[in-house]
């Protein structure tokens, strides 16, 4: 199947928040720097919380502009690699296209999160086992490990600051002040976060969002508002268009105005846990444990309908878009087959797989081609794209 970017779906490209323009850029209107790309982010470079721009929009940017210090560690493989590493003996199954560097001991649990703060030069990793771990990216040494007294749900990263969401709360920690914030409010735990708008969302296990702002005078963030329109759960969430999507337990994803905060659309196709959701170009991805990837594009009404759904033997767990060695879009699948399959976007042509001792729950981009995954066995491995195509 192929999507059209261009001719009758130029204003659905642009109303879903296509057209990846370049952020950083002066004479745009505060609408439209909402629908850009952050140059800086691209260069991975860009430290400001809020940023006007976005970071989390796919086509995601070329290795060739990833961020410069980490990205030259990654690039000579200083991982700790270990050159006597021997996939098979791991469980694991890779292509010509992509290769493990090394994996990551020390989690006990199923990790939960990973993220690689802009700028730096240290890997985090959160966990069931109610830790954070720190690893040095030159060594790939475990430069730390956080207690938290509580499992951690989900954990993402904004410019310098990491978020970490637990029962409860959600820690706020910046990596270059070192300031070290709880922000309460949250009624169990938190299984999704994102950023826009100048706010911070957390999607909560009584099916609440929270939002908080930054308060550059205070130097913390302050309640902003809570969504309410879930019954169960909410376990993901991203923005993109200025719109914020929610996937809840509920089994359905809701559309919510950035602006305003209120909900004006529900998608109720898929039939059980939507577990995660992804903007690519003008199209909106959300996978279930119904064992479905649907695609959603914008009607000329402005609402949301499926155009192609992708089936899967198994429950899908999490999606990650990231470019290959070529700069063309592929979307990474984890299932609960413990699995990891990789296809061709817009096409779903199957590139590869990989297969772990566990489910796989955390996907995370890198710089310089690079991305880590963290299984139910506690591992984070580090995988690299290389050249020539991902063989099955």
């Amino acid at each position: 199947m192929d999507f059209d970017a261009h001719g009758g779906n130029k204003r659905v490209f642009h109303r879903l928040g296509g057209g990846g323009g370049d952020g950083g850029g002066g004479g745009l209107s505060t609408a439209d720097t909402r629908q850009k790309v952050c140059n800086y982010w691209r260069a991975g470079k860009c430290n400001r919380f809020p940023c006007p721009y976005l970071h989390r929009e796919l086509p995601l940017p070329p290795a060739a502009t990833a961020n410069g210090a980490a990205a030259k560690r990654f690039a000579n493989n200083t991982w700790g690699r270990n050159n006597n590493f021997n996939n098979h003996s791991n469980n694991y199954r890779a292509g010509d296209g992509f290769k493990l560097l090394t994996q990551l001991e020390g989690h006990q649990k199923v990790v939960s999160g990973i993220t690689l703060p802009s700028g730096s030069d240290k890997l985090y990793s959160g966990s069931k086992d109610e830790t954070v771990r720190v690893w040095d990216c030159a060594s790939g040494q475990c430069a730390g490990v956080i207690n938290l007294g509580g499992e951690v749900g989900c954990m993402i990263s904004e410019g310098p600051w990491i978020f970490i969401g637990v029962t409860n709360f959600v820690k706020a920690w910046n990596t270059q002040t070192n300031t070290d914030l709880s922000l309460s409010g949250p009624v169990g735990q938190v299984y999704a976060m994102a950023v826009g708008n100048d706010l911070l969302f957390a999607g909560t296990q009584d099916g609440a969002i929270l939002a908080w702002k930054f308060n550059v005078t205070t130097n913390c963030f302050e309640p902003a508002a809570s969504l309410k329109g879930h019954s169960l759960a909410v376990v993901s969430l991203v923005v993109g268009a200025n719109k914020l999507y929610s996937g809840s337990m509920d089994n359905s994803i809701r559309v919510w105005n950035l602006e305003t905060l209120q909900c004006i659309q529900t998608l109720t196709e898929h039939t059980s846990v939507v577990m995660s959701l992804l903007c690519w170009d003008q199209f909106l991805l959300s996978c279930s444990l119904d064992k479905t990837i649907k695609v959603w594009f914008a009607t000329d009404s402005g609402n949301l309908e499926v155009t192609y759904t992708h089936n899967e033997e198994h429950g899908v767990l999490a999606l990650c878009g990231m470019p290959d060695s070529e700069g063309k879009p592929v979307l990474l699948c984890s299932c609960n087959d413990n699995s990891v399959r990789f296809y061709d976007l817009p096409s779903f042509a199957e590139r590869g797989k990989i297969f772990a001792k566990q489910e796989i729950r955390a996907i995370q981009l890198g710089p310089g081609g690079l991305f880590f995954t963290g299984d139910g066995t506690g591992q984070v491995r580090v995988w690299q794209w290389c050249n020539g195509p991902v063989a099955t």
